[in-house]
């Protein structure tokens, strides 16, 4: 028989009214003769609440009780699934990481999932059963409980794709699927009704919401096809595939941008050998993702003005280690957070020339100033001021034919 994993976000299982729908969507599933795994994450609000409660009770609360914490919201969203589907005579259960379980590697709020027990959910599964699965967690080596990130459920999913091998792994959101844009921010964003790993893998890491980067290079990885669509439509959503699968004739596919970024610059660094590994080091290790990175030499090749780019969140904590940095030497240090990253992707201008002159002239036509550049292979982005991010984004829409 075959078999399907459903994800449903924390917007898909908001109330009770939205719970009932996931569940006629489950049994629809069940009705075309699939057996279903479903993945559910906490109901909306949930754990940003556990969060709120944690700080209120330490400013530096243990990162396993955070983990035992925030789990919590998956195993009510799964019950109320369950006892819905039994509502409606259909063979469901609630399983918590433990029960099953799945095993994780890494450190608590951060860990992967390295392996799934399959046995007792193939037991149910040829019983007839819906096993109701909280995403976001495993358990470790030594059997605490460990969550997998932020958005995490979908690498839940996608790992349970994996190991069941399942024929598709459909993701609900409160979406359609996926866009060309934030289509809160321009009205004529386009949905894509098919995107590679590496462009959604981009577009997610650079600001697009609608999947975790993580659970996109599992996908990847594992070759896993990826449907993004709505809870609340029937309309078709978003597949994201291999790129062999897909035949589309156009260079840019989307644009992302972002909205907490803040640009570092170091000003009179000494210009020798390991200075920007003596600077970036100590973020690495407080885990501060940095980013955008630029180096200018100064005339006289003494000097070298460093800039990069972090989130905001990270600002205070990035200042406190450059100061207290006793192996670098710097004039002065600069701070902007009316910054934003914005970024055009597509697997179309690798072998498209002219791709970068056209983002460029399109921006400097609208009088946008570009303080910093960095590219990949499918990548152009670029780092603006905070107020030019609409305008950029519509212009670009229209130069690269994504409002058609």
């Amino acid at each position: 028989m075959k078999l399907v994993v459903l994800k449903f976000g924390g917007t898909s299982v908001g109330t009770i009214k939205k719970i009932k729908i996931v569940a006629n969507i489950i049994e629809s599933y069940k009705k075309k003769k699939f057996q279903v795994i479903v993945i559910s994450s906490a109901m909306s609000g949930v754990t940003n609440d556990l969060i709120n409660k944690s700080k209120k009770i330490s400013k530096n609360f243990s990162l396993s009780e955070y983990d035992t914490l925030v789990s919590t919201g998956e195993q009510a969203a799964c019950s109320l699934i369950a006892g819905r589907l039994i509502e409606k005579g259909i063979l469901s259960r609630s399983w918590l990481a433990w029960q099953i379980p799945i095993i994780t590697e890494g450190a608590h709020k951060y860990s992967r999932i390295s392996r799934i027990n399959r046995t007792k959910i193939r037991g149910f599964l040829k019983k007839g059963g819906i096993p109701i699965i909280s995403g976001f967690q495993g358990i470790n080596k030594d059997g605490r409980v460990t969550t997998i990130g932020r958005g995490g459920s979908d690498a839940s999913a996608i790992m349970f794709a994996k190991f069941f091998n399942a024929q598709k792994c459909i993701i609900y959101t409160d979406v359609e699927g996926v866009y060309t844009t934030d289509p809160n921010k321009l009205k004529k964003a386009k949905k894509i009704k098919i995107i590679s790993y590496e462009e959604m893998l981009e577009m997610a890491s650079l600001g697009a919401k609608v999947m975790q980067p993580i659970s996109i290079q599992d996908a990847r990885l594992n070759r896993i096809n990826i449907e993004v669509k709505s809870t609340f439509s029937k309309k078709s959503g978003t597949l994201i595939t291999k790129r062999s699968n897909i035949k589309n004739n156009r260079i840019i596919t989307g644009i992302s941008f972002t909205q907490n970024d803040a640009k570092i610059t170091l000003v009179g660094v000494k210009d020798k050998p390991g200075v920007a590994a003596s600077i970036f080091k100590p973020l690495s290790k407080n885990s501060i993702n940095v980013d955008m990175v630029v180096q200018n030499i100064s005339a006289y090749g003494k000097e070298t003005d460093l800039t990069f780019t972090i989130k905001n969140e990270f600002v205070n904590k990035t200042k406190k280690i450059i100061y207290e940095n006793k192996s670098i030497k710097f004039r002065s240090l600069l701070i902007n957070k009316n910054v934003s990253k914005v970024s055009i992707i597509g697997v179309g201008m690798i072998t498209t020339p002219g791709v970068t002159y056209r983002m460029f002239q399109t921006l400097a036509n609208n009088k946008i100033n570009i303080q910093v550049i960095s590219t990949s292979e499918i990548k152009i982005s670029v780092l603006i001021n905070k107020n030019s991010v609409h305008k950029a984004i519509a212009s670009l829409h229209k130069e690269f034919n994504l409002n058609k």
